[in-house]
């Protein structure tokens, strides 16, 4: 029997007959795996320990000859305990594993793997707000799926002032120059959009200053480009 090895975080998971459980796994190097869990849910098994949610495992599977493999041995590697101990944080956490499945194929890249782990150690730090790692995630998907808005020209190619106020256009992913008083967007909105899009840490983001109003302001419009350019 063929077999292969991998590190894997689950995204979702289905019981099946009287002890059995179906699971979604997202892997850096084999994209989404599906695989049997046989005897996971009783009270003894070897399996259960080594895969729980928020967590990435060390896995062992016999390939199968549909879609489904075989899960034969587990080890954790780190379980992010402080997600569960709150509530909102593992709302949270349940909410990106939820987006992430939907959003990605079955032969997805290892970016998406790295973007959910490091999203799970920022949702696992208490001091770290969760909100705001939501929407750096957020900014992150948009980013791998190749659906960045232009931080840097407004819509007539023109470069995008210090003391401009804009709207966007969601059709073009582009900054709209707008009249005073009539711009949803300032340039300290933009900043905080570049330095999300950018691909740093999430700690980055965490440590910008009135982070929590430019994340509010900037929030509607992150959900209304995940809504309009990615699967969900």
């Amino acid at each position: 029997m063929k077999q292969f090895v991998s590190s894997g975080i689950i995204l979702s998971r289905t019981d099946f007959g009287e002890a059995d459980r179906i699971i979604t796994f997202l892997t850096p190097d084999h994209g989404k795996v599906r695989a049997i869990a046989k005897g996971v849910r009783k009270a003894k098994s070897k399996l259960a320990g080594g895969i729980e949610l928020f967590s990435t495992s060390h896995l062992t599977l016999i390939v199968g000859r549909g879609e489904i493999n075989t899960l034969i041995s587990t080890r954790l590697i780190k379980h992010y305990g402080d997600i569960v101990k709150d509530l909102e944080r593992t709302n949270t956490g349940y909410e990106l594993i939820k987006i992430l499945n939907k959003a990605t194929e079955d032969h997805t890249e290892e970016d998406y793997f790295s973007l959910l782990k490091d999203s799970f150690e920022a949702l696992d730090d208490v001091e770290l707000d969760p909100q705001i790692t939501k929407l750096w995630f957020s900014m992150q998907l948009l980013h791998l799926a190749g659906h960045m808005p232009n931080l840097h020209t407004d819509t007539k190619g023109k470069e995008l002032k210090r003391s401009g106020l804009y709207n966007f256009q969601f059709d073009k992913m582009l900054f709209q120059s707008a009249r005073q008083h009539e711009g949803l967007f300032s340039a300290n909105d933009i900043q905080f959009l570049r330095i999300g899009f950018s691909g740093n840490s999430f700690k980055v983001l965490h440590r910008i200053k009135g982070v929590k109003e430019l994340a509010g302001h900037c929030e509607p419009l992150i959900q209304t480009m995940l809504q309009t350019y990615v699967r969900l």
